[in-house]
């Protein structure tokens, strides 16, 4: 009975309202800036800051790193991926628990950014360094 009360005054004064507004303008702003970690298909470090990862068949996002590591250019050397809390990736904290590995060594990547392309963005990568 106490929550049925509380819900009604909040109503009552308006509060409501805007409430589940904002909640759902954010959760639109969201989506439409991450990808699900499920559909990452490929990736490729055009140097040792960056790694270019595709997204379904045409998107691309760029993850910026904090360190250079050398490890991530050589195409032999795999990236591991431990996705906490969900399936969106949204933000370089998603992204916490990357490293690179040869087999032998691993190392951690300290992600700083994490950008979608635009299509010309990634019609300018060369081919090369097409995820």
């Amino acid at each position: 009975m106490k929550a049925h009360t509380i819900l009604a005054a909040v109503a009552a004064l308006g509060l409501a309202v805007p409430a589940v507004a904002a909640t759902s303008d954010r959760s639109t702003d969201t989506t439409k800036n991450c990808f699900r970690a499920h559909d990452w298909q490929d990736w490729k470090a055009p140097n040792d800051k960056t790694i270019l990862v595709r997204v379904n068949q045409h998107d691309v996002w760029r993850i910026g790193l904090a360190g250079g590591e050398r490890m991530i250019t050589d195409d032999t050397n795999h990236l591991i991926t431990n996705f906490h809390g969900g399936d969106w990736i949204c933000h370089p904290i998603d992204l916490s628990n990357m490293k690179v590995s040869d087999g032998r060594v691993t190392q951690p990547l300290f992600v700083n950014s994490l950008t979608k392309l635009t299509p010309e963005q990634v019609a300018a990568i060369p081919q090369k360094d097409r995820p």
